[in-house]
C-alpha cells in the first residue's frame, strides 16, 4: 500500500483511534457552551439563537474548512500549522511571523483547555455535593496527568478510542431526552435564528465569543492528522458532530422546558442526567475531559519539537519514552504547561471564570491557519476567485469570532494573551538569533585544510585526543566548514585523530525523512556525513552517525581499527570524541539596538538551557563542549596612544 493510500484509507481500528486522539477538546465543549451562552435567566431567543450559531458554526468551521478543506494541506500525510508553514515557507519570509502567532497561541490554549474540561466535569458533583471544594480535586487530577507523561502514553493510548466511543454515545443519548422534552428546538437548525441573535437581540454579537468555545478544538483536530489519516477523520467526523449537534439540541431541548426561569448555578448538560446515573455521568464526563488534555498535553509537545526543527525555540532535551511513531515527551514543556495549569486554577477557581480567559488566543491561531491556507491554495493554482472567496468568507467569521473574543480581555482573555506573547518573543528572539548567527559564521573551503589534517593526523610529536573526532557542523555547503572548527582543531591546542569526521544536519520540509550522504574528502582521514532528517524525525545523532560508520566499515570503505600498534594487533576499535562548538556573545561588539536586544535575550534565555549536545542525542558519548564568541561587528578603531 503507497503512502498516500495508506493517509487516506479508512479501518475500523483508525476510526476508533481518531475517536480517542482528535476530538477530546471539541467533544469536551458541550460540557461549558450552553452554560457560557445563557448566562442567567432562560430566554427562548437566546436558545434558539445560541443553537443554531454553535450548529452552523460546527457546519462552517469545523466541517468545511477543516474537515474538508484544510485537511488537503497535508504536508506527506502530517497537519497542523507548522507543517502547513513548511509547505508554504519559501513563498515570502513575512509567513514566519504568520507561524509564530500561530503557534504560540495554540500553546496558550494548551494552558487553558486542561483546566477549563476538568474544572467543568468536576464541578458536576456539586449537584449531589453542594459543599465540595472542586480545587484542590481538579488540581490533583491536572497534577497526575502531568505526571504521567514521562512514563509515554501507549498503554492509555489504547483505552481512549473506547472511552470517547461510550462519551459520545452519552451525548447522542442524553440529547434525544432533551429533544423529546422539547422537540421544537429542532426548529434552531436554522440559520434564521442565528441571524435573528446576532442582530436583534441586545448585546448578541457579543455572545460569538461564548459560541466560538464549541469549536476550539478544530485546529487540534488538523494537529493530529498524521496519526489518523483524513480519511478516519471525515468518517469518524459524521459520527461525531451528530452525538454534538443532538446533545447541544438536547441542552436547548432542557432550556425551553424551564424557560422564564433561572439557572441559579445550574449546567444544563447535568440537568439532562437522570439523578441515579449523574455520578456515573460525571465520572465518564471526567475521564473525557482528562482525554482531552492528554490530547493537548501530546500536541503542545509536538508542536515544539517541530518549532525546534524550525528554529523557533531553543533545543531543549526531547525524550521518546514508547516506540510508537511520533510519540515524544518533553519535560521542560511539560513542568511549564503543569504551573501553567496550575495557576489558572487557582487564580480562575471555577469554570465559568475560566470561559473568559478561553477562545480569544485560538481564534488568533486559525486566523493565521486561514492566511497560509491563503498561501497553500495559490501555491496549488486554485482559481484566484475560488481563494478570494474563501478569504472572505472566513475572514468575516473569525474576525467576527475575534472581535466577540475581545470583550473577554479584561475579564481573563488577557491571561492567555499574555501566555501567547510571551511565547511568541521566545520564538521570534530564537529565529532571529538563528539568522544573525548564521550571517555572522565564517566558513572557509575546507579543500586547503584537508592536507593540514592528514599531517597532523601523522604528526606523533602530538599526543593524540582521539581516534576517531566527530565535529557538528552547521555549514550547508559540502565544500565548507566553519573557521571556528579548523581554529579548534590546529590553533587551540593542536587535536591529533586517527580520522576527523564532520557531521552536519539539515532539516527537511517533509516530516519523516532519513537520509545521509558521505563524501570522502581525504581516504582514510577525513569524511563529511550530512544528514537530512525531517521536522518530525527524532534527533539521535550518536545512534545515526554509529549506524553510518558501520557501513562503511561493512562496505570496507573505512578502517575503524585503532591505530596504535599494539591495538591494531587484537582489531581493538578506537573511541570517538564528539565536539560541539557553543557560541557566547563576546564583549568586543558593537551592533544595531535591534540585534543587540535581540542576541542579550537569546544568551538570556540559553543559561537556562542543557547544551546542544543533549538535543543532538549526545548525551551517552564522550563530548567536549567548547565554547566559542560570536563576534557580531568587533570594535575597529581604538583610541589607544602610545607615551615613553
Amino acid at each position: 500500500m503507497d503512502a498516500k493510500h495508506q493517509h487516506t484509507a479508512i479501518s475500523s481500528a483508525g476510526l476508533l483511534i481518531a475517536l480517542g486522539i482528535i476530538y477530546g477538546d471539541i467533544g469536551t465543549s458541550p460540557l461549558y457552551v450552553m452554560k457560557a451562552i445563557v448566562p442567567e435567566q432562560i430566554n427562548p431567543m437566546l436558545v434558539l439563537g445560541g443553537i443554531s450559531c454553535v450548529f452552523w458554526t460546527l457546519t462552517l468551521q469545523t466541517t468545511i474548512k477543516y474537515v474538508l478543506l484544510t485537511l488537503n494541506a497535508d504536508n506527506n500525510g502530517e497537519g497542523g500549522i507548522f507543517s502547513l508553514y513548511a509547505l508554504v515557507r519559501r513563498r515570502g519570509a513575512w509567513l514566519s511571523a504568520i507561524a509564530i502567532i500561530g503557534g504560540s497561541a495554540l500553546l496558550a490554549d494548551g494552558v487553558i483547555t486542561p483546566p477549563i474540561s476538568v474544572s467543568s466535569a468536576i464541578e458536576g458533583l456539586e449537584a449531589v455535593y453542594p459543599n465540595i471544594p472542586t480545587v484542590p480535586i481538579v488540581i490533583g487530577i491536572i497534577a497526575g496527568l502531568f505526571l504521567l507523561q514521562s512514563f509515554g502514553t501507549q498503554i492509555v493510548g489504547k483505552a481512549f478510542g473506547p472511552i470517547m466511543f461510550v462519551w459520545f454515545s452519552m451525548l447522542a443519548v442524553l440529547g434525544v431526552t432533551g429533544v423529546m422534552q422539547h422537540p421544537e428546538i429542532l426548529k434552531a437548525l436554522n440559520p434564521y435564528y442565528a441571524y435573528d441573535l446576532l442582530v436583534n437581540y441586545p448585546g448578541g454579537f457579543w455572545l460569538l465569543g461564548a459560541v466560538f468555545l464549541c469549536t476550539t478544538g478544530a485546529e487540534a483536530l488538523y494537529s493530529d492528522l498524521g496519526h489518523c489519516g483524513k480519511g478516519n477523520i471525515r468518517i469518524s467526523w459524521i459520527f461525531v458532530k451528530s452525538c454534538l449537534v443532538l446533545n447541544y439540541l438536547g441542552q436547548g431541548g432542557w432550556l425551553l422546558a424551564h424557560q422564564g426561569e433561572m439557572l441559579n448555578k445550574r449546567n444544563p448538560f447535568y440537568e439532562l442526567m437522570p439523578e441515579w446515573f449523574l455520578l456515573i455521568g460525571i465520572g465518564i464526563a471526567t475521564i473525557a475531559a482528562i482525554i482531552a488534555s492528554q490530547a493537548l498535553i501530546t500536541g503542545s509537545f509536538t508542536l515544539v519539537a517541530e518549532a525546534i526543527r524550525l528554529n523557533m525555540w531553543p533545543k531543549v532535551k526531547l525524550n521518546y519514552p514508547t516506540d510508537v511513531k511520533g510519540q515524544l515527551y518533553v519535560p521542560s514543556m511539560n513542568r511549564l504547561l503543569l504551573l501553567g495549569c496550575i495557576a489558572v486554577v487557582l487564580y480562575f477557581r471555577k469554570s465559568e471564570n475560566m470561559e473568559a480567559a478561553y477562545g480569544l488566543a485560538i481564534t488568533l491561531t486559525m486566523l493565521m491557519t486561514t492566511i497560509l491556507l491563503i498561501m497553500w491554495l495559490r501555491s496549488k493554482r486554485v482559481p484566484l476567485p475560488a481563494i478570494v472567496l474563501f478569504a472572505l468568507v472566513y475572514g468575516a467569521i473569525e474576525g467576527s469570532f475575534l472581535i466577540a473574543n475581545l470583550i473577554k480581555f479584561p475579564h481573563g482573555g488577557w491571561v492567555s494573551l499574555a501566555i501567547g506573547i510571551t511565547l511568541m518573543g521566545v520564538m521570534y528572539v530564537w529565529l532571529r538569533a538563528f539568522y544573525i548567527k548564521r550571517r555572522l559564521t565564517e566558513f572557509v573551503k575546507i579543500e586547503p585544510y584537508v592536507e593540514a589534517l592528514k599531517e597532523l593526523s601523522n604528526d606523533e610529536t602530538v599526543s593524540k585526543y582521539a581516534t576517531h573526532l566527530v565535529f557538528m557542523s552547521s555549514a550547508e555547503r559540502q565544500s565548507e566548514i566553519e573557521s571556528k572548527i579548523i581554529y579548534s582543531i590546529f590553533q587551540k591546542r593542536p587535536k591529533r585523530a586517527d580520522i576527523y569526521w564532520f557531521v552536519h544536519v539539515d532539516t527537511t520540509d517533509e516530516p519523516y525523512t532519513m537520509e545521509y550522504k558521505v563524501t570522502e574528502l581525504a581516504k582514510d582521514d577525513v569524511f563529511r556525513i550530512t544528514f537530512r532528517l525531517g521536522f518530525r524525525v527524532e534527533q539521535r545523532i550518536n545512534l545515526y552517525f554509529r549506524k553510518v560508520v558501520e557501513d562503511l566499515v561493512r562496505n570496507k570503505e573505512v578502517d575503524i581499527t585503532s591505530r596504535y600498534e599494539s591495538l591494531s594487533k587484537q582489531h581493538v576499535t578506537g573511541d570517538f570524541r564528539f565536539v560541539v562548538l557553543e557560541k557566547f556573545l563576546s564583549v568586543e561588539n558593537e551592533f544595531p539596538m535591534v540585534e543587540k536586544l535581540v542576541m542579550q535575550a537569546y544568551f538570556y534565555i540559553k543559561q537556562f538551557i542543557a547544551s546542544e549536545d543533549k538535543y543532538f542525542g549526545l548525551d551517552t558519548s564522550s563530548v567536549k563542549v567548547e565554547k566559542v564568541p560570536l563576534v557580531i561587528t568587533p570594535v575597529r578603531d581604538v583610541a589607544l596612544k602610545r607615551v615613553r
